[in-house]
């Protein structure tokens, strides 16, 4: 059933986004706003389900793994923050080698701010989440450590028999219409002028952010190829339904279900893929640094601000904290990071606002960065743990028959 649900995925996501290009350009006001509303209500039951299906997935993957699963959380957690600040890192240099000589003399005098003509849905339906994302995995963390440290397995079936409930769900509802959400947010996109506004302002910043997403990835699956003795490019080929649907998306978190899928193609023991690919969508986000990175600079360089080396390092370290666990909504992590560009670079109101609407105009190249990053980082933990030829300690023990 999963084989063919996500083989035909890829093609209708594409198709999803040039239609999406191409109707915007014609589609009357009236008619784009039902999708608009359709896009609305299904982001919401997203923003619902989605800290279920992280607590259904992580939490019965740890205790899959058995004793000593929480070296491996923290030994993925390690990998997923060096992998973001290097990203940074990386973008602060380019930014600063490039962007003197690509900018020359432009300036912001010309920006319009295209959120104000965002079109708005007929009705909108509320679905409160029944805990935050943070929560959900801080609590699976715990559960399914847990687990691995008690007799038993009651929890641990019933935690299953959740993960198949939601993948039911993922199958059965959220891939069907995927295309459609996907078609919906780039006929808003094109329909409200807001790609058109930011890429005539920041065009050669937005061709340097495309390009260095790209570069960015070639590099982690060349080392992650390197690691686990597999062709690099193979790798990133299979993992491009999970990019193209990011790119739809927005959201790290609501691609989820797609970079599972394209993971274990990848070869990822399912154990492994259970816990590493939820919490790489919730703490792994080098392309949303690069992007930030990079228009953040080039907003100073427009506003003649003066750029301190040892002040913007700090911030890139502390943005890859800042940003964890941001709303699995598309522009989560920008909202995450407002409040360090005001206290630690000085950006005022109008920087913010220009901010906030150049991510969220192209928030999908960073996110499709992200998502697929996760599965090479998926594929070195794999080498490191899901090659070995026993498991660690069984995560439960049989309970003593009855008398």
């Amino acid at each position: 059933m999963l084989k063919r649900i996500f083989t035909p995925l890829l093609p209708r996501v594409i198709a999803g986004i040039i239609l999406g290009v191409i109707c915007g350009l014609f589609f009357p006001e009236g008619l784009a706003r039902v999708f608009t509303t359709f896009n609305g209500l299904f982001s919401n039951f997203l923003g619902f389900i989605i800290p279920v299906l992280i607590l259904a997935l992580v939490a019965p993957a740890i205790a899959d793994l058995g004793r000593g699963a929480g070296k491996w959380l923290l030994i993925t957690a390690g990998i997923a923050y060096a992998s973001t600040i290097i990203a940074g890192l990386l973008a602060y240099g380019t930014a600063t080698a490039l962007f003197p000589t690509l900018l020359g003399e432009r300036n912001l005098s010309s920006f319009a701010d295209p959120s104000e003509h965002f079109l708005t849905p007929f009705f909108e339906v509320a679905m409160p989440a029944p805990m935050d994302i943070m929560t959900a995995l801080l609590l699976a963390f715990c559960i399914g450590v847990g687990i691995t440290l008690i007799k038993g397995d009651t929890l641990h079936r019933g935690l299953e028999e959740l993960r198949n409930i939601i993948m039911k769900i993922v199958i059965s509802v959220i891939i069907p219409l995927l295309p459609i959400y996907i078609f919906g947010a780039f006929l808003s996109l094109t329909m409200n002028g807001q790609i058109g506004t930011v890429i005539n302002t920041f065009i050669r910043v937005v061709i340097v952010a495309f390009a260095l997403t790209v570069l960015y990835l070639v590099l982690q699956y060349s080392v992650a190829g390197a690691i686990a003795g597999r062709n690099p490019f193979k790798l990133l080929r299979n993992m491009l339904p999970a990019y193209f649907t990011a790119l739809g998306t927005s959201s790290s978190a609501a691609t989820i279900p797609v970079t599972l899928q394209c993971t274990l193609k990848n070869g990822v023991r399912e154990d492994v893929a259970g816990f590493t690919v939820p919490l790489c969508a919730t703490i792994h986000l080098a392309g949303s640094t690069l992007k930030i990175v990079l228009f953040s600079v080039a907003v100073m360089m427009f506003m003649g601000r003066d750029i301190d080396p040892g002040t913007y390092i700090g911030f890139i370290f502390m943005l890859g904290i800042t940003m964890v666990a941001a709303p699995g909504v598309p522009g989560g992590a920008i909202m995450a990071a407002v409040g360090l560009l005001g206290s630690m670079l000085g950006f005022d109101d109008t920087m913010i606002s220009i901010m906030i609407a150049t991510y969220v105009a192209i928030d999908s190249f960073g996110t499709a960065c992200n998502v697929t990053g996760d599965g090479a980082i998926a594929v070195a933990i794999n080498k490191f743990f899901g090659d070995r030829e026993q498991k660690l300690e069984p995560a439960t023990e049989p309970a003593p028959a009855a008398s």
